[in-house]
């Protein structure tokens, strides 16, 4: 959390802003990938459109617009405070039960993402859990009616809120997660959908580690992939994390895509798409930029 000083309400904010952020409002749908059981060795993307340079560009500018408008210095000097975010588990089951979740797996799976998140500004606090029985819910996807009925009839509380959905999603994926800069067009839809085979434990080797979790709540805080804009500047918009051509895959140490930039491929970044097993880092520029977006759009 970053604390700011500002003579306007956060909703304040997102009513002037609301027209100009749905012109860039995107879900980061589909962030990590699983590989097609039925054709082995191929590895299946994700299957919502993700910004082009151009837009991640337009909407950073819009942002930095916004908060130097608003905030002191821009926020670029404020102190990084330690923020706890509430969480709210939804589990979609099918009519028969499949995909039904213990509460110890539950609580398997925040362990990993505390732990995720252990040296950056967030931890996060299960507030509750729901399980609905839902045959169209079960195989949602992004972008579906599926979707939206299923975030209609069950997401609580507001910006600063986490609600989590875990089903037998759709398309190979594992999961995918809104921006904080969406929440002002589309609330409803805000929130992270994972797979239920990524929990630890699960059937979806060799994302069963948790991390699909931790990945997508990075985007849910405003973090892009590590390999955002390939090797072109500006990337991910965070200085610390080396450019990257392409998602890396399995765990390639010592992998360098982008040889005329400085550094390796960052393998290990939570926001790369390497087996749960290659990834335990975030760095202290990502800390830095997900407390600037989550603050100044979820008020945390």
């Amino acid at each position: 959390m970053i604390t700011f000083n500002k003579n306007i309400s956060y909703r304040s904010l997102w009513i002037l802003g609301s027209l100009l952020i749905s012109l860039f409002s995107f879900s980061a749908s589909a962030d990590t990938v699983a590989k097609d059981k039925s054709t082995e060795g191929i590895l299946r993307h994700c299957g919502t459109e993700h910004p082009s340079e151009e837009e991640a560009e337009l909407q950073e500018q819009y942002f930095n617009s916004l908060r130097q408008k608003f905030v002191p210095d821009g926020g670029y000097s404020q102190q990084l405070i330690p923020a706890t975010v509430n969480v709210y588990f939804h589990v979609i089951t099918d009519s028969a039960g499949n995909g039904a979740l213990t509460q110890a797996e539950i609580n398997n799976q925040m362990n990993v993402l505390n732990s995720g998140f252990s040296a950056t500004a967030f931890s996060f606090n299960l507030v509750s859990t729901t399980t609905t029985a839902n045959n169209s819910w079960f195989n949602v996807t992004p972008g579906s009616g599926a979707e939206s009925s299923m975030k209609s009839s069950l997401r609580v509380g507001g910006a600063a809120d986490l609600n989590v959905y875990v089903a037998n999603i759709g398309r190979g994926l594992l999961g995918w997660a809104t921006f904080p800069s969406s929440y002002p067009s589309n609330p409803v839809n805000d929130g992270v959908v994972i797979l239920t085979g990524s929990l630890p434990g699960g059937s979806a080797s060799p994302y069963n580690e948790g991390d699909t979790l931790v990945h997508e709540v990075g985007h849910w805080l405003g973090l892009y992939h590590t390999f955002q804009g390939g090797c072109n500047n500006p990337g991910d918009f965070v200085s610390d994390t080396p450019a990257e051509a392409s998602p890396a895959f399995g765990c390639p140490v010592g992998r360098d895509s982008c040889p005329g930039s400085a550094g390796v491929d960052p393998i290990f970044n939570f926001m790369d798409y390497t087996d749960d097993s290659c990834m335990f880092q975030f760095t202290a520029g990502q800390n830095t930029r997900a407390s600037q977006q989550s603050s100044f759009y979820r008020g945390l």
